[in-house]
């Protein structure tokens, strides 16, 4: 039979053929997307097994174009000794037991979930007594290679220094106070107090000086950088905080610890291309002049963000409330500075009303603050919810605490020998639970795949 040509029908014969052509191409490019991408992860999977021990801290594009993003990093705050001694006043009341490392850094390693430590070291120590204290990071560092934890290596400072709160503050050394009219020794360290919000207004000014005329942020970076040359090397070492809490007493301040924070991350970066951390102010108060917003806490951040980590504490249950606005707050700096978030410190604390020096403030109350296993749960889920970097509980010393759920262990000391026996407290036990009921173990390294 002879077909009449009919255009109409071509037409219909042709749609349909570009359509199928359409598909088929479709699933070539879908099917080579698949390859090249799981190529493109696998070798990048590769890479990262070759090297276990590189923490990819920023959940940033890598130069490969893939995102790689660090499991949370589940620790503990812990206190030294010799790292730790105040100069204006006599050492602690309490022994120091001389199984006090070797025991806890048992403790964490067989606890599995617990994959680094945040040890506190003061500056004021170091100038008290340099050799111990040098001695001391020594050993902390080969003790935690030995068995398998991270350590993060916090210059900290409660209540500015001894010379300014002698009862219980630890931090800068007596030398930078060497005005002795306008820092009188014992005259208060507290944010509340006149003498203090002088020092740290000189301090962000960078006018306080050595006895011999030396600038105290130079000293600090000197002092900073002893303890990376001597913990550098060691595959235990995370990383380092540049100074924990610093007090903020202005509005037009923010800016200033910016560039203190970009000075000291410019000189330990000669040293150094680990993990380095700065620090939340205090006092975090939502409606004070100072104008404490996410915008302003993003200025504390140094220029160079690579491989940098913003540190705050939380004690208590952001459920809703101040301390829930608080995460809210740290989670939107982080997002403008543009880095990950750490928890430096963690608990939960209940706080009464005081009056100091004529000005209302709030304390910590022994008695009524403790931790549930629900309290730390709810407190790590809301962690999770943000993807955050890593955390630490406060705490672990020899020393005992007013406050029991600061401290996870404590030492009873033999009447005969003098020696020390270390008793976990239950707090291990919840804060052990919590961390593998909502992280399980503890994930570094995990590869996400391409950017979108």
């Amino acid at each position: 039979m002879l077909r009449v040509f009919n255009p109409n029908n071509l037409s219909a014969q042709y749609r349909d053929t570009k359509i199928i052509s359409f598909i088929f191409i479709a699933t070539i490019l879908v099917v080579s997307s698949c390859i090249l991408n799981n190529s493109i992860t696998n070798t990048t999977y590769a890479k990262s097994k070759d090297k276990p021990d590189k923490d990819i801290v920023n959940s940033n594009e890598g130069h490969d174009g893939i995102i790689h993003e660090s499991g949370p990093h589940l620790g503990l705050n812990m206190k030294g000794y010799y790292t730790g001694l105040p100069q204006s006043r006599e050492g602690f009341k309490n022994p120091y037991p001389s199984n006090y490392y070797a025991s806890s850094f048992k403790a964490f390693s067989k606890a599995k979930i617990i994959d680094h430590v945040r040890y506190r070291v003061y500056w004021e120590s170091y100038v008290k007594n340099p050799i111990e204290f040098i001695k001391e990071l020594k050993h902390v560092a080969k003790l935690a290679d030995k068995y398998g934890i991270k350590v993060i290596y916090d210059n900290h400072q409660f209540h500015t220094s001894s010379w300014l709160d002698v009862g219980s503050g630890t931090g800068f050394p007596a030398y930078l106070f060497n005005d002795a009219v306008l820092y009188k020794q014992d005259s208060g360290g507290i944010p509340k107090s006149a003498v203090a919000e002088a020092w740290w207004t000189n301090w962000w000014n960078r006018a306080i000086k050595s006895v011999n005329g030396t600038d105290g942020w130079r000293l600090q970076a000197e002092f900073l950088k002893k303890i990376v040359k001597t913990v550098d090397k060691h595959p235990s070492t995370l990383g380092y905080e540049i100074l924990s809490e610093p007090q903020v007493h202005n509005k037009n301040q923010w800016s200033k610890i910016g560039k203190y924070n970009t000075f000291m991350t410019k000189e330990l970066r000669k040293l150094t291309d680990k993990t380095l951390i700065y620090s939340m102010n205090i006092p975090i108060d939502l409606k004070s002049p100072i104008r404490v917003n996410a915008e302003n806490l993003a200025k504390m951040s140094p220029n160079n963000k690579q491989n940098i980590v913003f540190k705050f504490s939380l004690y208590g249950i952001p459920k809703d409330g101040y301390q829930s606005d608080k995460l809210q707050l740290f989670e939107n700096a982080s997002r403008i500075a543009g880095v990950p978030l750490y928890v430096g410190e963690w608990n939960n604390v209940k706080r009464v009303a005081t009056t100091l020096e004529g000005k209302k403030s709030f304390v910590i109350s022994a008695r009524q603050s403790d931790i549930s296993q629900t309290d730390a749960n709810t407190i790590l889920q809301k962690f999770k919810g943000i993807g955050i970097w890593g955390m630490a509980y406060w705490s672990w010393s020899f020393l005992p605490e007013k406050t029991p759920n600061f401290n996870l262990v404590k030492f009873v000391y033999d009447k005969a020998t003098g020696e020390g026996k270390m008793k976990i407290t239950k707090y291990f036990g919840i804060m052990e639970n919590a961390y593998q009921e909502v992280f399980g173990q503890a994930s570094h390294d995990i590869i996400t795949g391409p950017k979108k």
